[in-house]
């Protein structure tokens, strides 16, 4: 396993934590994780996202998604079949699955659909107005609020 000690980036930067906290969880992430159930992430548009992943065999009762503190979780749990079935082969995985996906800042998950075995969540980055960019009008020695800028 490979440690990287991101002490010197702190140290360099101001407000910039959730970036050493992403590198830290994506560097200690197991390589061998689960992959079940396999799912796409696409851009949709410039501040649109689109996550499918793929629940054949689950019902939309059994689906479960959830926004918990800038995280996405995708959970599904089986429902118990109450006619025991004799499987000759058994290809279809009906396993309970817990999917997790880590949300930037300002972005929301705008719905969810389920059809043809598959899970589509649309997601939407909003900026706040306050965070977009904007032209500071300079003015040439006129008073502002009451004081002589020169």
């Amino acid at each position: 396993m490979r440690n990287f000690d991101l002490s010197p980036l702190y140290r360099a930067t101001v407000g910039f934590d959730q970036i050493a906290d992403l590198m830290d969880r994506a560097l200690a992430s197991d390589v061998s994780q689960n992959t079940y159930p396999p799912y796409n992430i696409e851009k949709t548009a410039d501040d649109a996202y689109r996550i499918t992943v793929a629940v054949a065999g689950f019902s939309e009762a059994e689906l479960s998604v959830e926004v918990k503190e800038n995280a996405l979780i995708i959970s599904a749990k089986k429902a118990k079949d109450e006619a025991e079935r004799n499987y000759l082969h058994r290809g279809i995985a009906t396993r309970a699955f817990e999917r997790r996906f880590h949300l930037a800042d300002h972005v929301r998950v705008a719905g969810a659909t389920h059809e043809d075995g598959l899970l589509h969540i649309d997601l939407v980055r909003e900026v706040p107005e306050t965070l977009k960019p904007r032209t500071i009008q300079i003015n040439g020695g006129k008073a502002i609020e009451g004081n002589t800028v020169n």
